[in-house]
């Protein structure tokens, strides 16, 4: 089920630029002419995108061995950011989406609910990219366990 707004298969990444854990410049330009995974999660330390954040470190070398590189981005900051690759063991980027630039750009920024309530926030999704910065496989709603192979798996399978 697709999000409203969200950008689709065949669409080109947006043009974006943001700060990673260690605080260097990232932009989308960076990633031209690799394969890469943009995957969006709503914050740091929670228990899904522990897990999340997890699995695709423990895959990470396998994801390098193809040649995909991987990219995770949330609304928190580049100290959250830092903390939670420390202490997690994260050796990929780690965007800070804190004015929801990156989140809006794509279409996961939107109404979510917990426990009743209705408030704004990142609806977790995650997008496969080829060398030419086309979008070939989006995961609206993702559920973070087995989520990293699913991941590799289909990367491998449809690019």
């Amino acid at each position: 089920m697709k999000i409203k707004n969200m950008i689709g298969e065949g669409d080109t990444v947006p043009k974006f630029e943001a700060r990673d854990s260690n605080g260097n410049n990232v932009k989308s330009s960076d990633f031209k002419g690799k394969k890469h995974v943009i995957y969006f999660y709503p914050k740091d330390f929670t228990p899904g995108c522990t897990v999340e954040a997890d699995e695709f470190s423990k895959d990470y070398k396998r994801f390098q061995k193809e040649g995909i590189e991987i990219i995770g981005v949330s609304p928190d900051d580049v100290d959250s950011h830092k903390k939670f690759c420390d202490k997690m063991g994260i050796k990929y980027p780690l965007l800070a989406d804190v004015d929801k630039t990156l989140s809006k750009q794509f279409g996961v920024w939107g109404k979510k609910q917990f426990m009743g309530k209705e408030y704004m926030g990142v609806n977790r999704s995650t997008f496969l990219v080829d060398e030419k910065g086309k979008i070939f496989k989006v995961y609206p709603k993702v559920k973070p366990a087995g989520h990293a192979k699913e991941v590799l798996d289909d990367f491998l399978k449809l690019n």
